[in-house]
């Protein structure tokens, strides 16, 4: 009558199999030729291979597909780009994001008080940063479907169809790794993001 489900050996949440070990850090040693390949360049340019791009490295493609979109060409760098990925980042509620992106935020020149400002969708501090950071809230909190308004202000703080674009796909970039980490819990390994005041 239950289809099984009632089973608790054959369900994925409840199978010995399917456990959170499943979700191991890769080391060099145990990845592809190609992985291996990629590690060696994100520890040449970092310094570290961080464990959320480690955890990409479980596919024998994505953290090759995910590099490539992260390094693409876009007109949302800098600091305009670490505005999406804060404000991304603390809507999806993804504390390994939020850890990387106030280190980031605080190299691209951000203050701390401004970063957890942008955190909240908000940059009081620069009128143009400002309408990108209530747009970017607005999209990732209604899934895509924007506010026009926001969208208006957003081209008439001097962006333009372009940035637009540009930004919905930073917003996608960074959906991948906060869903990522969601979903597998990997250790954060960066300095935490403190938390925000209530």
């Amino acid at each position: 009558m239950d289809g099984g489900l009632n089973n608790t050996s054959d369900h994925p949440f409840t199978n010995p199999e399917f456990t959170m070990s499943a979700f191991a850090i890769p080391t060099h040693e145990s990845v592809s030729s190609a992985n291996q390949a990629l590690f060696d360049q994100l520890k040449h340019g970092l310094g570290m291979v961080p464990n959320l791009y480690a955890t990409l490295a479980h596919s024998e493609n994505a953290l090759g597909s995910y590099l490539t979109l992260q390094n693409a060409k876009s007109s949302i760098t800098g600091k305009a780009r670490e505005v999406v990925n804060l404000v991304v980042s603390q809507v999806n509620r993804c504390e390994y994001c939020l850890a990387a992106h106030t280190v980031i935020g605080g190299m691209v020149g951000f203050t701390p008080e401004q970063i957890l400002e942008i955190r909240q969708g908000r940059a009081s501090f620069d009128a143009k940063l400002d309408a990108l950071a209530r747009l970017v809230r607005n999209i990732a909190i209604e899934r895509g479907h924007a506010d026009p308004a926001l969208v208006d202000a957003f081209l008439a703080a001097g962006w333009t169809p372009g940035h637009l674009v540009d930004a919905i796909v930073v917003i996608g970039d960074k959906t991948v790794t906060n869903y990522l980490h969601g979903t597998t819990k990997v250790p954060v390994d960066f300095p935490p993001a403190p938390a925000l005041q209530a």
